[in-house]
């Protein structure tokens, strides 16, 4: 094979894999842009937001080639897209439990978006201890020649347990080796305990929403003014209405 040959050969890598990588930016921004529009949606309509925060990432083309050599698969990019499903990812962090739900049943109900996966594991934690949910969605690119339909996984997790599997991540970066047991039980109890937290949070925002509603409610009462004695007293319209009868 001459140079020019050579040349011309690695402009057509590239250009695949500049477009290969492209799409799955673009799916991620369509996703984002998703997100961010129920989230300010909440803020300007319900002065409250389920969605805390959002993080996203794609993975470099060093840790997809890592990953295909782990699994054992011929590396193509055809082999890429079938094998790997969390190229690009995004991790969105709500308040509570209860908003984590909320979160994934508004984007499943999205009418372009197609959700292949679901893995709770809130309600099944993975035996380390680590809670999330997890959708994998598929979602359309248009592009100026034709639409692809690309993966995206989703992690919705509380403030808890992102704290947690952020930490442990750290602890375990690039740790190969046998965890000792004491070790993987204290990060269970830290994850139990940072259940334990989320419930109780939620508990308490259940109570004071129920308080808070209870108020509004108090506060809808028409009250009518009037004088006994010289003295002011304000009494529900609904009741100075049963004194006349």
């Amino acid at each position: 094979m001459n140079a020019g040959n050579q040349i011309e050969n690695f402009k057509q890598i590239k250009y695949e894999l500049t477009r290969f990588m492209m799409i799955y930016k673009f799916a991620l921004e369509e996703i984002e842009t998703k997100i961010e529009i129920l989230k300010q949606e909440f803020q300007m309509l319900h002065d409250y937001s389920p969605i805390e925060h959002t993080k996203s990432r794609i993975k470099s083309p060093e840790s997809i080639m890592n990953k295909m050599l782990r699994k054992n698969k011929p590396f193509s990019l055809d082999a890429v897209r079938s094998s790997i499903k969390d190229i690009a990812g995004l991790r969105i962090t709500c308040s509570f439990i209860s908003d984590i739900y909320q979160v994934s049943e508004m984007l499943q109900k999205q009418d372009d978006l197609k959700v292949l996966q679901v893995k709770d594991y809130i309600k099944n934690p993975k035996p380390n201890g680590y809670q999330s949910l997890h959708l994998l969605v598929e979602v359309p690119v248009f592009l100026s020649d034709c639409t692809e339909l690309v993966c995206v996984e989703v992690q919705i997790r509380t403030i808890a347990m992102d704290f947690w599997a952020s930490l442990e991540h750290k602890i375990f970066y690039k740790y190969s080796q046998s965890v000792p047991e004491h070790l993987t039980r204290e990060l269970k109890n830290a994850a139990i305990k940072a259940n334990e937290l989320d419930l109780q949070m939620e508990r308490l925002h259940r109570e004071i929403q129920e308080i808070k509603d209870a108020q509004a409610e108090d506060d809808s009462i028409e009250f009518q003014r009037i004088m006994i004695n010289n003295q002011q007293f304000n009494l529900p319209a609904g009741f100075m209405k049963l004194l006349g009868e």
